[in-house]
């Protein structure tokens, strides 16, 4: 309990009110005297140090009881840190329910929500997020999972409906991006998935704080983040780090090599794995090179 700023008359205050002790680094000012004298601690009735500063206006005036800046800028610091606390509303597909759930225990800032997944009689989806209400003005995330063509819409129309609840951000993280690896044409016909996902996604709506957020982990090439509109931010993380963790942790970490399938696998993530022996397969001429990154084309 925090003792309020108060009057005290210059009479001896009875011990039952305030108790002096020693050592303390307040100090008591004297308005007609230009000395500084140490006073002691002034402990509450419930016996909780506070640290005051103690002033003598004058000779007839009250003594003032000041609360010391450092104890409240330290109240003010911890109070303000727990008001700006970035509060996240989680929602997810029944696919990554467990994986929610799993991420939801890391932190006492992210709160479940649930969405009701039923569907009509003819297969299409009906779709119920509980308490809309309540997520206005909160921080929202979706944690999707594309898992197959057939999820996809109806996750879309939850992800296309969050930012339209007048929430302050919405952020969409989709752990594996599936159409990546459709990225170009080699062949006049060919159709490019991968730009026209990203083209779907760029199509979510604008919540309060401005575009959406997206992020998707070792997407299969980084170019395609030019894929993207302007009305999303994709962001691209990499879950290497894990794996380098959970290779050192083997017993045999010193005799594991690396091998890729090409060489555009090699060129994508190389430079996270070079500390390893690395093997390369090149189709082109049915040929496996086990090499030092970078100058593993000289010892082929």
């Amino acid at each position: 309990m925090k003792t309020p700023a108060a009057f005290i008359s210059q009479k001896p205050p009875s011990p039952l009110f305030l108790k002096f002790t020693s050592n303390c680094n307040s100090k008591l000012l004297c308005a007609n005297r230009s000395q500084t004298i140490q006073c002691g601690q002034i402990k509450s009735f419930e016996n909780q140090p506070q640290k005051w500063s103690i002033d003598f206006k004058s000779g007839s005036e009250p003594i003032h009881l000041i609360q010391n800046s450092i104890s409240t800028a330290a109240t003010s610091a911890s109070e303000s840190a727990s008001r700006t606390m970035k509060k996240v509303c989680l929602f997810y597909c029944p696919e990554t329910h467990s994986l929610a759930e799993r991420v939801a225990a890391q932190s006492d800032a992210i709160e479940l929500r649930s969405i009701n997944w039923r569907k009509f009689k003819d297969g299409f989806p009906n779709l119920f997020i509980p308490n809309a209400h309540g997520i206005r003005g909160q921080h929202v995330a979706f944690l999707a999972s594309f898992s197959s063509p057939g999820k996809i819409f109806e996750q879309l129309s939850v992800i296309y409906a969050l930012p339209k609840l007048f929430v302050s951000s919405f952020t969409l993280v989709l752990p594996f991006f599936p159409t990546g690896t459709s990225e170009r044409m080699e062949d006049e016909g060919d159709v490019a998935t991968a730009f026209t996902l990203a083209r779907i996604l760029s199509n979510i709506p604008t919540s309060r704080g401005g575009p959406t957020s997206l992020v998707t982990f070792d997407i299969h090439a980084l170019q395609e983040r030019f894929y993207f509109g302007d009305t999303i931010l994709p962001c691209f993380e990499s879950a290497i780090p894990l794996l380098l963790n959970r290779l050192q942790q083997l017993p045999d970490s010193d005799n594991i090599s690396i091998a890729f399938p090409d060489d555009g696998a090699w060129k994508r993530f190389h430079k996270q794995l070079q500390h390893f022996p690395m093997v390369l397969r090149m189709p082109y001429v049915d040929l496996y090179c086990v090499h030092h990154a970078p100058a593993y084309k000289n010892s082929c």
